[in-house]
């Protein structure tokens, strides 16, 4: 009888280490079937309309769509920081929602945590323009009036969660701020030294508003601008402004053959003092704020769209031709080249745009209504028609299909 048991004790240990063992094969075969000719598994992207309040949620690995309605048509779309959560800014009608994607990133695996949704966290504001999201922030720049409204991620879905305002007695202007690692913001400041909504300095600030370093160099303009978190960049004409937390300010001069050409866009990277600026009058460059160089990526005039993947290492551009080129930051080397979509025409008044992952580009065709799916790998083009007139587009999720949820 001992004997028999001990058998089916040694029987059921065996039969739950094999069970053990097939799952972990079960993982590692999921891992290994997860080609890099597909989409990751917690990839999502999610478009706006121009003509209707409608949002568009793809998930491109099920080839599914979900659609939501939005508060107003014509929103832009913004990734928050953790990726979860997008940040739905109507600048036109004075109003930032938010969006959870519902997939919650846990180390080493994604979970489903909850159905995609509108967010709790909301706000009006006096023409909300600029959007960043670090240090767990959601944050925009009002227009209208010169203030900052800063909402936590951690609140998007608590009951009763709100913005806070904060106001740095500035005069209203078209404005962009940085966020530092230890919580302070550089924001820009208009001085009405230069004639139009741009302005002309930075300085620095805490999250109550009060001024911690006033700025220190004068520019005739400032437009774009990126933070890692050490450096904030701001494009200027009279330079790239380079601003620290403790105050430190310089301006590192844009290549010799630029004349009054000057960097309105700038994005950061996945390296640490290395941005990219965008001027569509000479290309994109990688400039180097420790080094102070600023190097050619891509010398072209005719780029329509400019951004950096999702994992911010690859830097994208679609040419008006069609052509779409993708260059690896770190060694400024050309990754892939493919035509993508038809010409556009320079003064077509609703252009494509682009939001890329590490393995794939998604372009929208407002013409037609549809999304192109752009294989990295294999060079193929899906289609998948989301809404009448695609606006923006934005990633949410994660590049990984590692789950727990099985």
């Amino acid at each position: 009888m001992k004997n028999k048991f001990y058998k089916l004790l040694f029987l059921s240990v065996l039969s739950l280490f094999a069970v053990s063992c097939s799952n972990d094969d079960d993982n590692h075969d999921d891992h290994d079937h997860d080609h890099e000719s597909e989409e990751h598994t917690f990839v999502r992207v999610l478009l706006s309309d121009e003509k209707t309040a409608e949002l568009t949620l793809f998930d491109p690995h099920e080839d599914k769509i979900s659609s939501f309605t939005a508060k107003f048509a014509k929103s832009s779309l913004y990734t928050t920081e953790s990726g979860r959560y997008a940040g739905i800014v109507h600048r036109d009608n004075n109003f930032v929602e938010t969006f959870d994607s519902g997939l919650e990133l846990h180390g080493d695996h994604i979970d489903v945590d909850d159905v995609a949704k509108f967010g709790v966290l909301a706000t009006s504001a006096l023409k909300p323009t600029h959007f960043k999201s670090k240090i767990g922030e959601i944050l925009t720049f009002n227009d209208g009036d010169g203030t900052l409204s800063v909402g936590k991620e951690a609140d998007v879905q608590k009951a009763g969660a709100t913005f806070k305002t904060i106001n740095a007695a500035l005069l209203a202007h078209h404005g962009a701020m940085a966020t530092f690692t230890n919580g302070t913001y550089a924001i820009t400041e208009k001085d009405n030294s230069v004639t139009g909504t741009l302005p002309e300095k930075v300085k620095i600030i805490d999250n109550t508003g009060k001024t911690l370093f006033d700025a220190k160099l004068q520019t005739k303009g400032i437009h774009g601008n990126a933070s890692d978190g050490v450096y904030a960049v701001f494009g200027s004409s009279s330079g790239i402004l380079v601003v620290e937390s403790n105050g430190n300010q310089k301006l590192i001069d844009h290549p010799a053959d630029f004349g009054t050409a000057w960097f309105g866009t700038i994005l950061e990277t996945a390296s640490a003092g290395k941005f990219i600026g965008f001027t569509a009058a000479k290309g994109a460059y990688l400039i180097d704020v420790v080094a102070n160089t600023v190097k050619p990526i891509i010398a072209n005039t005719t780029i329509m769209q400019c951004k950096v993947s999702y994992d911010h290492k690859k830097l994208a551009v679609l040419l008006h031709s069609g052509d779409f080129k993708l260059y690896d930051i770190s060694s400024l080397q050309v990754a892939k080249e493919v035509k993508a979509t038809s010409e556009t025409a320079t003064d077509a008044t609703l252009k494509p745009q682009m939001a890329v992952t590490d393995r794939f580009a998604y372009i929208t065709s407002p013409a037609t209504g549809e999304l192109l799916q752009v294989n990295l790998v294999t060079s193929a083009i899906k289609k998948k028609k989301v809404s009448n007139t695609p606006y923006m587009i934005t990633i949410l999720g994660y590049e990984s299909s590692e789950t727990h949820n099985h």
